[in-house]
């Protein structure tokens, strides 16, 4: 993430410090804002832990909020400079409101999941996994979508396993009902579950799944 630089301080001490209405804003948020409330709310949830974005096109599909994070693990022998089992892990999650959510969107994202892979993945010794998460916010979560999303589990061994594997994950929320449903591993979605304690690092959640998974 970028970081937020203090402002200019040549002059400071010059004049009284402003207080009450005339008080000098604190320093800008460092994430995109959205004008949404709901976005806005989940992305507070994710901002420590991944990069994010708003507005991003990919191969013709928009997205209201796209966060991506990376994790890395090693092990180390007297120095940090000798290190060796090297692995990381990246998770890309893309999130966008619907009218109504069906399973062929669901469907379609799959499949631009698969394709993201063959492009975003340099297989290697060191690749662990990849997630490919995909959120849709809807006015409700039909039984037809629910059904689909609980059931789906999309993982690929790349190298039969030798070069990590992909994973790609659904979830569909619904704010107003306070309602949501998602696949297995798409743990990231307790962060659009503003009426719980939802966060991606509380236990269970996706920093916990993936240290668990990298830890030596």
């Amino acid at each position: 993430m970028r970081s937020v630089e203090p402002d200019d301080a040549e002059g400071a001490g010059m004049q009284d410090e402003p207080s009450g209405a005339d008080a000098v804003p604190g320093p800008a948020l460092d994430r995109p804002e959205w004008d949404d409330e709901y976005l806005d709310r989940v992305a507070e949830r994710l901002m420590y832990n991944y990069d994010l974005e708003r507005e991003y096109v990919v191969r013709g599909e928009r997205f209201d909020l796209f966060g991506s994070m990376r994790m890395e693990s090693q092990k180390q022998f007297l120095h940090q400079s000798i290190n060796y089992a090297n692995h990381h892990a990246m998770e890309y999650m893309f999130a966008r409101r619907v009218g109504s959510a069906t399973v062929a969107e669901l469907e379609r994202l799959v499949e631009l999941g698969h394709e993201l892979a063959d492009e975003w993945i340099e297989p290697d010794e060191e690749h662990y996994g990849t997630d490919f998460t995909f959120v849709l916010v809807a006015d409700a979560v039909s039984d037809e979508v629910r059904s689909f999303v609980s059931d789906f589990s999309d993982r690929t061994l790349l190298k039969f396993g030798y070069y990590g594997h992909y994973e790609v994950n659904l979830a569909v929320v619904a704010p107003t009902d306070e309602d949501a449903v998602a696949s297995r591993n798409a743990d990231s979605v307790a962060a659009f579950t503003l009426w719980s304690d939802g966060s991606p690092a509380v236990s269970g959640g996706l920093l916990r799944r993936l240290l668990g998974k990298l830890r030596p």
